[in-house]
């Protein structure tokens, strides 16, 4: 009587959530995050165990035969949900169609040849063999693809193992004891439906905490990245300094770029070229500087490099490749561009130890900066002068 009641909250759980990710798959419009999916997931199982109360007894019928076929396509549901929810586009509808086609034909042979309580085994063991691969695939992402969730995806991974050993003994009692083992009335299914009864409590509000989690890493990350380069803005660079000031005894230098004649090529080819030409910019930056440099586009023309950890000389070797690159790199082909190309002047600060000295190292760098465009455009000043620069690069070459 119990696990008969269990089961029917267990329903209510699953139906009442395939309403709640239905309804937020609904205000994400275009990137839904697997939501869809895992409602799709919910409303089939839950649907699984409506007829599961609806059967009875546990043996051959129809009821039972789509039951136990809903159960396994809900699996599959959730697995595509957090293929989906992860960014990988994963079709939901043929696999299902096949799976629910092919696995109750696969009931019927069973059930013919085997016997009833066969096809029961065959559901546990599946089941069983599923949860492993999920957990699986959990374990992989946790060094991949979901590095940035890893306590969530721990849990899920342990909760999912619970139900997956839970399956593994109710193939062994199917195996030894019959239908004896799925006697609502036994201490096995009590035990079964509490755990999933848990479940259905624990994790449909998880994921939606996971869901939440990312749209607000997004707006973080749209409150920190410049849209157009997808280089970070000034905020980002102040907080990407913070994280790195934090590490005692780290120095950096500021190189501040300044496309040559920018205002030009709007007024000739257009703002789309020059959309281009700033997109250009940014990937020869990103091709251009070391590993843990930052880069920001602090508006119209104007980026910044932070060579974090750099000395004179290698902040000028940096400063001199970007010059290179973009001169070399940033050419628009076609007839009305007439071979294009685009040039920098950089303008290098002394060292700086704190967010707070980026201001200073602006000033010194905006400077130098100021200097080149007035000794000529395409080329890297420091902020000490002319002589020192030219005896540095020197060195670099």
């Amino acid at each position: 009587m119990i696990a008969t009641l269990l089961v029917g909250m267990l329903c209510v759980y699953l139906l009442s959530f395939t309403v709640m990710f239905l309804l937020i798959s609904r205000r994400l419009q275009d990137e839904k995050m697997g939501m869809d999916v895992f409602g799709v997931g919910n409303l089939m199982l839950g649907g699984a165990y409506v007829l599961q109360l609806m059967e009875g007894a546990p043996g051959w019928s129809w009821l039972s035969m789509v039951n136990h076929t809903l159960t396994l396509c809900s699996l599959l549901a959730y697995c595509v949900g957090g293929a989906r929810f992860f960014g990988r586009s994963t079709p939901l509808a043929k696999p299902l169609m096949y799976l629910a086609v092919g696995y109750s034909l696969l009931q019927i042979l069973v059930n013919w040849t085997l016997g009833p309580v066969a096809r029961y085994v065959l559901l546990a063991g599946t089941c069983a063999v599923s949860f492993v691969g999920m957990v699986a695939v959990l374990l992989y992402g946790v060094r991949s693809f979901a590095r940035d969730l890893r306590g969530e995806v721990l849990l899920f991974a342990g909760l999912i193992s619970g139900i997956c050993v839970l399956n593994v003994i109710k193939l062994g009692k199917l195996l030894s004891g019959g239908f004896e083992a799925l006697s609502m009335d036994g201490q096995f299914s009590m035990i079964f439906y509490v755990y999933m009864c848990s479940l259905a409590t624990i994790l449909p509000p998880s994921i939606v905490w996971l869901v939440l989690r990312r749209l607000t890493d997004r707006l973080r990350n749209m409150a920190a990245v410049d849209p157009l380069t997808q280089l970070l803005n000034r905020r980002g660079l102040g907080t990407a300094l913070d994280a790195c000031f934090r590490r005692p005894g780290t120095t950096a230098r500021l190189l501040l770029i300044d496309v040559d004649h920018f205002k030009r090529i709007n007024d000739n080819y257009g703002h789309q070229t020059g959309d281009a030409v700033l997109c250009g910019v940014a990937e020869a930056l990103r091709a251009s500087v070391r590993k843990d440099d930052l880069l920001c586009r602090l508006g119209g023309e104007e980026f910044a490099a932070i060579c974090v950890g750099a000395n004179e000389v290698s902040a000028l070797r940096v400063a001199e490749r970007v010059r290179s690159s973009i001169e070399q790199a940033v050419m628009l082909q076609g007839p009305r561009y007439e071979g294009l190309r685009c040039t920098v002047t950089i303008g290098v600060s002394d060292s700086f130890s704190s967010e707070a000295g980026l201001a200073h190292a602006m000033q010194q760098a905006d400077a130098a900066l100021y200097r080149g465009k007035h000794t000529g455009r395409n080329r890297v000043e420091q902020n000490r002068g002319q002589s020192r620069i030219n005896a540095a690069l020197d060195t670099v070459h």
